[in-house]
């Protein structure tokens, strides 16, 4: 019997494992606020240290994927689309705040997910 190619959920899973090489530039936690009907995208510098880790750029300190206090973003956007967002991001005479091709990918990807909860009224958790 032939392999079957591997469903969609199953591709997606096994590109999300591959190695992601940070964008010196930053990144950015995207929420939504429903009291406006917006999307936001807050954007933090970092460091990038010898490993490829996220650094803080003031203490040198690995940062951790949950969170380890507060931290003060570079900037904050908001659009009611992403499609506005991106436009945001990506185009105009700059600087934009973001350097890797695959880094503004995902952030399309997101903002769409999370423009699309924010019309159906359901949660989104950043991937």
């Amino acid at each position: 019997m032939p392999d079957l190619p591997p469903t969609r959920q199953e591709l997606d899973n096994r590109l999300s494992q591959r190695f992601i090489a940070l964008d010196p530039l930053g990144y950015f936690l995207i929420r939504l606020d429903r009291d406006t009907q917006e999307l936001v995208a807050e954007h933090y510098g970092n460091g990038i240290d010898e490993r490829g880790l996220a650094t803080d750029p003031d203490t040198g300190e690995v940062l951790s994927c949950r969170g380890t206090g507060p931290r003060a973003p570079i900037a904050v956007y908001r659009a009611r689309s992403a499609k506005q967002l991106g436009i945001a991001l990506t185009e105009g005479p700059g600087p934009h705040p973001l350097s890797r091709l695959d880094h503004a990918l995902y952030l399309g990807r997101e903002l769409q997910r999370a423009e699309a909860c924010l019309e159906q009224g359901l949660e989104y958790v950043q991937d």
